[in-house]
């Protein structure tokens, strides 16, 4: 028992309080205790829920807190594993007091903490001195368990005595991992110039530069920190180093608060080049923006007028691609895709396909480009019909790299990447002469890869880079060594620089400005904005290697092309799919054959139209009113003519010319529909109006008709048509429109859309004016059909041939109101609605030709009727006027018909008295004899018949001729055989008194 107490006690003063954990059977972890002037904070409990659980589920995280001034030594966070144990259980967690941390940091010394970490309660600070230098103080210190150190803090002095050279540090950060893990060679190419630069008499005899540097993994979050290590601990650094562009942007931005001049090897941000911003920024790596004017430049040379692009959403190529959409529109290029994606680019990439980009612009870093292109092969964005243009400072092998980041194997890259177009700063001297560093650049490639000692330049990341870092160091040290003589003139030195000495800043600053040397990577030379000026070498990805196919001088705007580009397809791509625009015409057979069919029309209505002229004094042609008839035969020739300029299009005549095509059309369709319906319409209006109605019949009857009236209504008709038309052509005339429809794509070739065109005539309000044209004209219409059928059963002399115009107003009228409407619905079919109209016209005007010509045509050869009204009259020696020697022609042949019936009826007659004596006959035998005997002197009966007895009934007509029937008034059926009145006797003068 008392060994037991001694355990719980020795628990509790441990100095990580931890329980034992054990393997919980509900699957999860039991709770912790929390160390001593410690807690735990548990993520998502209540204090209630605490006090009641006592197991916690798998992947349960807590965290360790403490009170006061204290901070957490040890793992601060633990996770419930699967097994029911938390995480890092060897390792304790403690509440330790910290010592203030300007201890930690000595002005031309260094600083050491043992146990490496925050300076808490028990560790110890070791100071050493740097070069030309002595240590004033203690050199170790203590933290106390109060929090306090348990000495001063020494301090360094110059030590004037001393021969040796004076160190100046520089501060770096190189990316060894991450987006773009520059560092890999970046890194040894600036310590490599420091060894030549420290070896050299001529520079900075006095001074030993020294590289204290990080590894920033090209995250901003993560050189937060490591640029608040490099500038609040010691020794203090003249310089830093970035290297990514977000690094960068950071560092830059915050070290003018220090008087730091910042000096980069691998930025390209556009941002960077804002002095208000970065005042003290330099950089041998030049802008992206440097890459525009050479994409431009290839733009145009390749005739691509609509580019897409696809980014990574960082500052550094949001601004190159803002820099890029400014130079492309000033060259008439269009941006018409612009995507961009923060880790996943799949749905970028698929917008990309959906919206038919050709010529894409990828702005990513290395790590990013194998998802983007893994996509890419997902998608067939690839190909002889797209080009990417991707950055140049890549790893060469980049696609070749696994990455267990996409799902896309080796093969899948390389196919995918095929053909890609790299614009890259020229980053390595393409001369062979020796610089500053008395190096070539050949002769330091070969250094670098010794350094790198046997690594794959391929597979280092930054090799393209390295020769930027190497020039860097160089022009740092130059810098420096100009600054020297004017700072001593002052009475100060290099070694006196400190972050608040804005002086030896300033000093620095000129020289990097004016600084201008041959280096590795070329001529090193700063603009304004302290960015590297340069040349662009332009790659293209041929079999898996890269191929130099060009450089572009953007400040001389001078392109020098190799001629060894190599495309997948015959040439470069188009920029999009070609849209090939292709008109519809009329179908050239049909028109040859409704043309012909118009033309047989036109001669037909030439014929109709001579014939008409031809016998215009013969009377039956006259009492047709030929005048209306000749116009509507003209109107139908007209009607007809209009096919002509309607099978018209731009096949035949050229788009200039179309509008006066177009007015054709419309003149001829509307003056022959109004000549030629007009006249019949009139021939049916009058013959309506003086036979319908009942009660003045007979007065109609005896009125002549007036012909001015006739043409006078066909005058107010056609001038209607000819004023609306004028006035339509006047206030919106008729032009061409252009109808697009779907495109279609040809079998034959995948990257070529058809555009089908087709070419209409119309006009602003073209449906304004239709609907006015085509209601007035639609009522005529059907006013036409409605005095046609009203007069169906009329019959004149004064206009003999109104029952065949109704028949040709019914065809003309179905004909137009089938049509109309139909037509407009096929617009977009040029050959059904040419046809369907077209072959209503030639139908209209052929039947009504043909009903209103062909009839009289037939009777004045069949009857012969071909003289003139001169000729009539001399025949019969009458004057009568034409229309009573008609009349009178028609009563001579009805009462030659009605003699025929009254013969017929008297032979009846003659048959029925024969029948009726034969039975008188038969009874008188067989009378008894008294009877006979009584009868005896009686007359015969055929003898003593009464006539009256054959007279009609009572109440019946007498025989007066006035007053019979027609049909019996000259009959001598009716009387004695004695009668004076025979069949014979009748005279034709009698006749007319018949139908009076």
């Amino acid at each position: 028992m008392a060994a037991w107490l001694l355990f719980l006690i020795a628990l509790y003063i441990l100095p990580s309080p931890v329980v034992p954990i054990h393997n919980s059977s509900a699957g999860g972890c039991a709770i912790i205790r929390p160390p001593r002037d410690g807690g735990i904070r548990y993520r998502g409990l209540t204090q209630e829920q605490i006090r009641s659980v006592q197991i916690l589920p798998v992947d349960y995280e807590i965290e360790y807190i403490c009170r006061g001034n204290r901070v957490i030594v040890g793992p601060k966070v633990r996770k419930c594993l699967p097994n029911g144990t938390w995480t890092d259980m060897s390792l304790h967690s403690r509440c330790l007091q910290l010592c203030p941390r300007v201890w930690t940091s000595l002005e031309n010394g260094r600083v050491a903490v043992k146990p490496p970490g925050p300076p808490v309660e028990g560790a110890t600070l070791h100071y050493s001195c740097h070069a030309g230098f002595i240590l004033e103080g203690r050199n170790m210190t203590h933290c106390t368990k109060l929090g306090k150190w348990d000495a001063p803090k020494p301090t360094c002095l110059y030590d004037r005595n001393y021969t040796g050279k004076k160190k100046l540090y520089i501060g770096a950060l190189f990316p060894m991992s991450g987006g773009w893990p520059g560092g890999q060679a970046c890194m040894p190419s600036a310590q490599m110039a420091l060894d030549l630069v420290n070896n050299r008499s001529d520079i900075l005899p006095d001074y030993e530069l020294e590289l204290i540097h990080y590894d920033s993994m090209c995250d901003p979050g993560e050189a937060t920190k490591l640029l608040y290590d490099l500038l609040y601990t010691e020794p203090l650094k003249i310089v830093l180093m970035p290297g990514c562009s977000g690094v960068s942007t950071l560092v830059a931005e915050a070290a003018r608060m220090w008087n730091l001049i910042v000096l980069s090897y691998g930025s390209s941000s556009p941002a960077l080049s804002n002095r208000q911003r970065f005042p003290t920024f330099f950089r041998t790596h030049p802008s992206a923006t440097l890459h525009n004017p050479t994409r431009v430049q290839l733009f145009q040379k390749w005739k691509w007028t609509r580019i897409a692009t696809i980014q990574q959403t960082t500052e550094v190529f949001t601004s190159t691609l803002d820099d890029l959409e400014e130079r492309v529109k000033e060259a008439g290029i269009e941006i018409s895709v612009r995507q961009s994606f923060l880790t996943d680019p799949a749905v970028a990439v698929k917008n990309l396909k959906r919206q038919d980009a050709r010529i894409i612009v990828g702005l990513f870093y290395e790590t990013e480009a194998r998802k983007v292109f893994c996509e890419v092969f997902k998608e067939k964005l690839y190909g002889k019909k797209y080009v990417w243009f991707l950055i140049g400072w890549y790893a060469d092998n980049w696609f070749k790299i696994k990455d267990p980041a996409i799902n896309c194997t080796v093969e899948n890259m390389t196919e995918a990447v095929e053909g890609h177009v790299t614009t890259e700063i020229v980053m390595l001297n393409p001369e062979t002469v020796r610089g500053v560093s008395n190096m070539t650049s050949q002769e330091f490639i070969a250094a670098l890869m010794s350094r790198l000692g046997g690594m794959n330049p391929e597979e280092t990341g930054g090799f393209q880079e390295a020769p930027l870092a190497f020039d860097a160091v160089w022009a740092l040290a130059l810098a420096l060594n100009k600054t020297v003589a004017p700072l001593k003139g002052r009475g100060r030195r290099l070694e006196d620089f400190n972050y608040n000495n804005h002086d030896i800043t300033s000093e620095i600053y000129r020289a990097l400005n004016t600084s201008s040397f041959e280096g590795v990577s070329g001529q090193v030379v700063f603009d304004a904005q302290g960015s590297r000026m340069a040349m662009t070498l332009i790659e293209q990805l041929q079999g898996g290697s890269y191929k130099k196919i060009g450089y572009y001088d953007s400040s001389q705007k001078n392109l020098s092309w190799f001629g060894n580009d190599v495309w997948i397809g015959a040439g470069p791509p188009a920029d999009r799919t070609v849209v090939i625009e292709e008109y519809r015409f009329l179908s050239q057979k049909l028109f040859a054959a409704v043309s012909v069919f118009a033309g047989l029309g036109i001669l037909l209505g030439i014929l109709c139209l001579t014939f008409n002229i031809y016998n215009g004094n013969v009377r039956y042609i006259q009492n047709s009113q030929p005048y209306l008839n000749n116009m509507t035969a003209v109107g139908c020739m007209m009607a007809l003519a209009a096919v002509f300029p309607l099978g018209i299009d731009g096949h035949h005549v050229h788009r200039s010319q179309f509008p006066v095509v177009c007015q054709f059309r419309l003149w001829l369709l509307g003056l022959g529909f109004s000549l030629a319906y007009g006249s019949m319409f009139t021939k049916i209006w009058w013959v309506h109006t003086l036979f319908t109605k009942k009660e003045e019949k007979k007065e109609k009857k005896k009125q002549h008709l007036e012909p001015w009236k006739l043409y006078a209504t066909v005058g107010v008709l056609l001038a209607i048509d000819f004023l609306s038309l004028v006035i339509w052509q006047i206030v919106d005339p008729l032009h061409i429109t252009v109808e697009k429809f779907t495109k279609e794509a040809p079998k034959e070739d995948l990257d070529v859309l058809i555009q089908p065109l087709l070419e209409h005539c119309s006009s602003e309000k073209m449906n304004t004016w239709l609907g006015v044209v085509y209601g007035y004209k639609g009522l005529l219409l059907l006013l036409g059909i409605f005095l046609a059928y009203e007069t169906k059963s009329v019959s004149t002399e004064k206009i003999n041939d109104h029952r065949a115009v109704g028949m040709a107003i019914y065809n003309v009228a179905v004909l137009c109101l089938i049509t109309a409407p139909v037509t407009m619905i096929l617009s977009s079919q040029q050959d059904a609605s040419f046809a369907f109209a077209s072959l209503a016209i030639v139908f209209s005007a052929y039947i009504t030709l043909v009903v209103l010509f062909v009839p009289k045509m037939r009777r004045l050869i069949t009857r012969g009727e071909w003289q003139s009204e001169q000729q009539d009259t001399l025949k019969t020696g009458s004057s009568t006027n034409n229309n009573d020697e008609e009349k009178s022609r028609q009563l001579e042949r009805e009462n030659r018909e009605l003699q025929k019936i009254i013969q017929e009826k008297e032979e009846r007659v003659s048959a029925l008295r024969n029948q009726l004596a034969e039975r008188q006959a038969l009874r008188n035998r067989h009378r008894p004899s008294i009877g006979q005997n009584q009868n005896h002197n009686a007359p015969p009966p055929s003898s003593q018949t009464d006539p009256k007895s054959l007279l009609p009934p009572p109440g019946y007509p007498t025989t007066d001729n006035h007053s019979l029937p027609p049909s019996f008034s000259n009959s001598s059926s009716l009387y004695p055989a004695d009668s004076k009145m025979s069949r014979n006797h009748c005279h034709n003068s009698q006749i007319p008194l018949l139908y009076k």
